[in-house]
């Protein structure tokens, strides 16, 4: 018999590493399951075969004494902690089998803690083919031993003292084989889980981030430029400029809102309010925009067009020196293509590139082009299935507005 449920020892119990107080809780659960298992099993099992096979009362002190020792070294196996016991458990397991087979009619219960004991302690050494060999033949010997002292009936004697223990031994060595793999691949799904998990954080953090410098960034470039309007419209239109300054303090507070939004993961970017912020900026920068759509937005892809445009306006208005912008609408996509790029070295634009493994994770693509000085963005949705119901996520606007 043996606990084929129970944990196998880990490499860190083996070698002083944590123990089962350090384990997730799914295997401390199973270990404590196991422990209980073992002790409604074992336990019960052990007892009727010492008081059925035993003869006299040493029969039961030593007979016990194996089966008590069994029973310890399956506790211990199941928490990580067999090499404490393994030496004197197996040592006490061997004399009883040894007393049970050449001084005593009681073979199956002198072998019963050798049989849990013995694999137990295979299963954990690096050369268990050797281990296994050796036990085996260790049984087997005791019982050759006894069919050449006292044999009464050879055929029996061989069956009952050497087939049967030795047998019963490799069969559980095999079983612990077969468990030892099991819980082998039960580790490596939780080593996956846990790795998965960390990567779902990871990305995680990067979408963050990225999305709050996507907040940031976009209205500290906004607020940089509007003051900078502001300083030169101080002396010539005091108005203008007290305007500008005020939208500075609404941008900023709406910056605040968006920031805390995205904190409780209730942030959502709007196309249309993107474009016409976009146009806005564009303007207030001397830029002249053109917005041309040539088919109504779905409304499914409302978000990471959004995120495209805000993106691509930051680094227009950072990077560029455009003279014009153009913004093309699509079902599925965007393109914002604008003539004022440098023609020297193309500026590493990190923003896009996080946007690109967005879209592709939705099935989607991102491509950023330059001609000259013309720089173009576009991104490409997969388009909706068929019988689905488009709806524009973008109200009409002018086809060809300036």
């Amino acid at each position: 018999m043996t606990p084929s449920n129970a944990e196998p020892p880990s490499a860190a119990g083996r070698h002083g590493g944590p123990r089962a107080d350090h384990v997730d809780p799914p295997r401390l659960r199973l270990r404590r399951l196991n422990i209980v298992g073992m002790l409604v099993i074992f336990g019960p099992v052990g007892v009727l075969i010492v008081a059925f096979f035993s003869q006299t009362w040493l029969d039961v002190v030593i007979l016990g004494a194996g089966a008590i020792a069994g029973l310890l070294g399956a506790l211990r196996w199941s928490v990580d902690d067999l090499d404490r016991v393994a030496v004197p458990c197996l040592l006490v397991t061997a004399a009883v089998w040894f007393y049970g087979a050449l001084f005593s009619d009681a073979a199956p219960a002198a072998f019963y803690g050798l049989t849990i004991v013995g694999p137990l302690i295979v299963s954990a050494r690096r050369h268990r083919a050797r281990a296994a060999v050796a036990l085996a033949s260790y049984v087997a010997a005791v019982g050759v031993a006894r069919v050449v002292i006292a044999t009464d009936d050879l055929i029996a004697d061989l069956i009952g003292y050497v087939v049967y223990p030795t047998g019963l031994v490799l069969a559980t060595i095999g079983l612990m084989a077969a468990n030892r793999r099991f819980y082998e691949l039960f580790t490596e799904v939780e080593e996956a889980r846990d790795r998965e998990g960390e990567i779902a954080v990871a990305r995680e953090r990067a979408r963050f981030s990225s999305e709050l410098h996507d907040i940031q960034g976009h209205t500290l470039h906004v607020v940089k430029l509007k003051i900078a309007l502001a300083r030169k419209l101080m002396r010539t239109d005091v108005d203008r400029a007290e305007q500008e300054l005020r939208e500075v303090h609404a941008l900023v507070g709406d910056t605040i809102t968006q920031t805390r939004e995205l904190a409780y993961a209730q942030r959502r970017l709007n196309l249309a309010a993107e474009l016409e912020n976009a146009k806005n900026l564009f303007e207030a920068a001397g830029i002249r925009v053109r917005v041309v759509r040539s088919a109504d937005v779905d409304a499914r892809v409302d978000e990471l067009l959004g995120q495209v445009l805000r993106e691509t306006t930051t680094n227009i208005l950072r990077h560029a020196q455009a003279r014009e912008v153009r913004i093309t609408l699509s079902e599925t996509g965007i393109a914002i293509v604008n003539d004022g790029a440098s023609e020297e070295s193309p500026p590493r634009l990190r923003g896009l590139a996080t946007l690109r493994d967005r879209l592709a994770s939705e099935g989607g693509e991102l491509t950023v082009e330059q001609d000259g000085a013309v720089f173009s963005t576009a991104a490409r949705l997969p388009p909706p299935r068929v019988g689905s119901t488009v709806r524009s996520a973008v109200p009409d606007v002018r086809k060809d507005a300036r």
